[in-house]
């Protein structure tokens, strides 16, 4: 599309007219949401342990991940599995209003649940105030999810942005304001019930002006369709929660606080590395939906553009942060943060996995098999709790880290297995396997370089820059390099 002036501009920012220009201007807008609103509670958090210390923030973090075991009961499955029928067939969207009421009757309960269960995780009454504000904030936020899933299905996702982006920002001022003049962990989490109350709010009214007044429909017909469809999502929710949450609270609940608030500084920082195939996924699952009924050519070929993306950020992500994690907890957290170090170098391998299983479980949510994902999901939750049970009182948070990669490599295992048999979906070829090669040669050409004491003793963020040129560099030459081969010796690629 021809950028003339600015009408053009708003149009290609907010308007769906082509499969590529939608798709881009899908991952513009959630690019958006995660440079700002993820961005920003990172600093919080990172300003959280700074100020408040290692034990404190450790009792956050344990509260935060006790809520986040009972996702399930709040979510349910329900806004993916919205999302990809209503961008099947537009007419469904007149059920929303059951949907959503139903979202209120899952949350009214999980909240009694969170509420009897806090009693028996931890006698600190801090905590189990923390506990309770916490699910409240859950609650409301799976509300705005199905607003949000909505939007999702009719791909505008500049909608998104403006929800998550409010409470994002809502949280972090309050968040802030909390920690300079009344520090403590019960004021952070009133913030975090603050700025989702507001997103709700603001999707409520958004929802209202650009497509109708919000309205309930107690159809139970409607309930029991979705939850036969989600349930497996649902599952899903649960025993990823399971292994991204039990290490925490296992930690917390053998007493094991500050080395929560150690394992968590390293894994705050570590999530946001998963921004970028967060907005791939995002923005390419209802192309991928509406592909899967319509044409398995045109499935294959976004899928391989999406795994193939995955692996090319996921390899130097790994290699960059095991090289360079020491330089990058020092440089955000004070040195009685130390021991984060070698959690931080692990888990980084944690999210190279989940980078490169993504594509795996995308298609097969897209292709109906959520029964499949909830079996590797089951497997790898499993095998995280035996392993934790083992290696947390003798390695602590290491081993937890330890656990946690370990899950993912069978869930990895069993994800790929499932695509190759329940999907059309074939991941090799000549052209796949020439990329790999040239991703993992680039890769080298990045870690000989970091390692060089000129370039890793600059500052952290000079040491990063130089590291993602050195990559990309070299990935272009590649590519030059075989793009010349192919043309000349007329190579089927």
């Amino acid at each position: 599309m021809e950028i003339r002036n600015f009408t053009d501009i708003k149009s290609l920012l907010f308007n769906n007219q082509t499969v590529k220009q939608t798709i881009l201007k899908n991952i513009f807008w959630l690019a958006t949401t995660d440079g700002i609103s993820k961005v920003a509670k990172l600093v919080l958090f990172i300003y959280i342990a700074r100020i408040l210390g290692a034990a404190e923030y450790g009792k956050f973090s344990f509260a935060l991940a006790f809520v986040s075991l009972f996702i399930i009961f709040f979510d349910f499955g329900l806004p993916q599995i919205t999302t990809r029928e209503f961008a099947r067939e537009k007419e469904k969207e007149k059920e929303l209003p059951a949907i959503f009421s139903l979202k209120i009757l899952l949350g009214l309960g999980t909240l009694l649940l969170v509420l009897i269960s806090s009693f028996f995780i931890t006698p600190d009454s801090i905590i189990q105030k923390v506990i309770w504000i916490l699910a409240f904030s859950f609650f409301i936020e799976g509300l705005s999810e199905i607003i949000i899933a909505f939007f999702r299905a009719r791909q505008k996702m500049e909608y998104e942005s403006f929800i998550r982006n409010l409470g994002s920002l809502v949280f972090v001022g309050i968040g802030f304001f909390a920690l300079f003049y009344f520090p403590s962990i019960l004021n952070l989490s009133y913030g975090y019930l603050s700025g989702t109350l507001i997103a709700l709010i603001f999707a409520l009214i958004l929802f209202w002006l650009k497509v109708q007044k919000p309205s309930f429909n107690w159809d139970k017909s409607v309930w029991q369709k979705y939850l036969s469809i989600s349930w497996p999502l649902g599952l899903i929710a649960l025993v990823t929660a399971i292994y991204n949450q039990i290490d925490s609270v296992m930690m917390g609940y053998m007493g094991q606080i500050t080395q929560v608030g150690w394992y968590n500084a390293a894994y705050r920082i570590v999530w946001p590395t998963l921004i970028p195939a967060s907005l791939i996924s995002v923005s390419l699952f209802p192309v991928l939906s509406r592909y899967f009924k319509e044409s398995k050519e045109k499935l294959q070929k976004i899928w391989s553009y999406q795994i193939e993306t995955m692996i090319l950020l996921a390899i130097p992500l790994m290699t960059g942060g095991v090289v360079l994690g020491p330089k990058i907890i020092g440089f955000l957290y004070n040195p009685s943060f130390a021991p984060s170090i070698l959690a931080f170098q692990i888990l980084i391998i944690m999210v190279g996995i989940i980078f490169m299983y993504n594509a795996f479980y995308q298609v097969l949510v897209a292709a109906d098999q959520q029964k499949k994902i909830f079996w590797a999901v089951l497997s790898g939750a499993i095998i995280n709790v035996i392993l934790n049970l083992i290696w947390i009182p003798k390695y602590s948070l290491y081993g937890a880290a330890f656990s946690t990669v370990i899950a993912h490599l069978l869930i990895f295992f069993f994800l790929f297995k499932f695509t190759l048999k329940f999907t059309p979906i074939k991941p090799f070829n000549l052209k796949f396997l020439l990329n790999i090669i040239t991703i993992f040669f680039s890769n080298a050409i990045m870690y000989l370089i970091i390692i060089q004491p000129q370039v890793y003793n600059l500052p952290v963020l000079f040491s990063i820059f130089v590291g993602i040129a050195a990559y990309f560099a070299a990935i272009f030459i590649f590519k030059y390099v075989i793009k010349y081969f192919t043309y000349h010796y007329s190579l089927k690629i």
